[in-house]
């Protein structure tokens, strides 16, 4: 079977958000215009429903096609001037997998290597060696991790899906637990998507952050935008900031306990490396850990007979720890250029573009949940349904363009005539609600005619 009339119509069913390959051939069967654009007459026989499953494993599977297409359309939207990545906004969603919460087992793993891991041990080593401190060993892979759940071995347990394995378990807030997918997305300030990448759902967004940066440094950004789920992370403060891209990250509560000191009454002095607590005593420089993070300790004997020790800390020594990570001045420079004039309402942007984008996905292009299994065919779901949204905007664009504009926006002078004339007689009419807001959207096209 030609391979370019799967693709069409493929293209169909997420054009159109219809939720399965077998309702695309039904609609195909009985559809006019979906037999034109697939170049088959009227009495043509349509390919089976399962033709397309049968191919992807033969010819599509271990292919970057997907990625392709959604790149090949992309790169007419940068051929026509209509992105503009100057501003770069990325977050993540979730889509529900093809998976029962109910069937699932426990499996043991062990920590993945962070991303940035290499170069922290760099700036830890250099930073102890600057404080006198000895460098420290390299952590063997049996040793129990600093965090989730662990047994003797140094190994974590996680929820598995029996039915999807590389799904993860969801769990946010108020939201069902579930397993799913995690699709990073990165668009413009225009709404163009300018890249993706699938994760599982238990993958915390600031982790899954690099394969999707590699992406979208070769545009150049000036700026990129993202949500408090990127807020705790120095290392991606500090890797934009080195390659000279601001950062823009809303502001995040100290999470810290009811009637405490909260993180910033404590004053860090850069000339002397050590913190002033509020009631002016000094904590000093301790060690760096294996996590990027300096120690600065109280002195116990002298925080004994302190007044607002109970505010300070509860530990039976006295002492209060205060930790400061080494990329830590990069998270003071992100909070300067949050407070920067101007960079409040970029962010409220947010809402009209990658949050409308996956608002968009979700309700017209059914990514609210997937049917396939694997993150293969996640990642072809995922490429398709962007792909599909930008050549949806680009097409209406060269549409509008190819016609010389709106089709009211032909005779402005005869229409703003009529518009006054119906004024001149709604007075002596009864306004019912829906014609005076049918009024109001004219009045607003008529205010951009000449």
């Amino acid at each position: 079977m030609d391979p370019v009339m799967l693709i069409k119509i493929l293209f169909i069913q997420y054009l159109y958000g219809i939720r399965s390959m077998r309702q695309t051939i039904r609609e195909i069967e009985v559809n006019v215009a979906y037999r034109w654009s697939l170049g088959l007459d009227m009495m043509d026989p349509v390919p089976h429903f399962s033709t397309f499953g049968k191919d992807y494993t033969r010819r599509f599977k271990d292919t970057d096609l997907f990625e392709q297409i959604f790149a090949h359309i992309l790169g007419q939207c940068m051929d026509e001037g209509l992105a503009d990545t100057s501003h770069i906004f990325v977050d993540a969603t979730h889509i529900k997998a093809c998976a029962d919460s109910k069937k699932m087992r426990e499996q043991t793993v062990h920590d993945e290597a962070l991303w940035y891991e290499d170069e922290l041990k760099r700036e830890i080593a250099q930073d102890r060696e600057r404080h006198g401190k000895k460098p420290l060993k390299d952590k063997d892979r049996n040793d129990p991790p600093s965090g989730g759940s662990s047994d003797g071995d140094g190994k974590k347990t996680r929820k598995c899906s029996t039915s999807d394995p590389e799904s993860g378990w969801f769990r946010k807030g108020g939201h069902k637990h579930v397993f799913a997918y995690a699709v990073e997305t990165a668009c413009d300030r225009n709404g163009w998507i300018l890249g993706y990448t699938v994760h599982p759902g238990n993958e915390h967004d600031s982790r899954t952050f690099k394969p999707l940066y590699d992406k979208i440094r070769g545009y150049a950004p000036e700026m990129v935008i993202m949500d408090a789920g990127y807020y705790r992370t120095p290392a991606i403060a500090h890797g934009l900031l080195t390659d000279g891209i601001l950062p823009l990250l809303p502001y995040k509560r100290p999470m810290t306990k009811e009637g405490f000191f909260k993180e910033y009454e404590y004053v860090y002095d850069e000339y002397y490396d050590c913190y002033i607590c509020p009631e002016g005593q000094i904590l000093t420089y301790c060690t760096t850990d294996r996590e990027g993070y300096r120690e600065y300790k109280s002195c116990g004997t002298h925080c004994a007979h302190c007044p607002s020790l109970g505010r300070c800390t509860h530990s039976k020594s006295h002492v209060k720890t205060v930790i400061r990570h080494v990329w830590e001045e990069y998270m003071e420079t992100v909070e300067d250029i949050r407070h920067t004039r101007g960079n409040k309402e970029i962010y409220a942007r947010r809402k009209e573009t990658i949050e409308r984008i996956f608002g968009t996905a979700k309700e017209q292009h059914g990514s609210r949940y997937t049917q396939y299994i694997g993150k293969a065919r996640m990642e072809m779901k995922a490429g398709l349904t962007f792909a599909c949204m930008d050549l949806k905007k680009l097409a209406r664009i060269l549409a509008k363009k190819e016609s010389g504009g709106l089709p009211f926006q032909e005779h402005p002078y005869i229409l703003k005539k009529i518009y006054l004339k119906i004024k001149e007689r709604c007075w002596s009419l009864t306004l019912t609600p829906l014609f005076v807001y049918s009024l109001k959207c004219r009045r607003q096209f008529f205010m951009v005619c000449p």
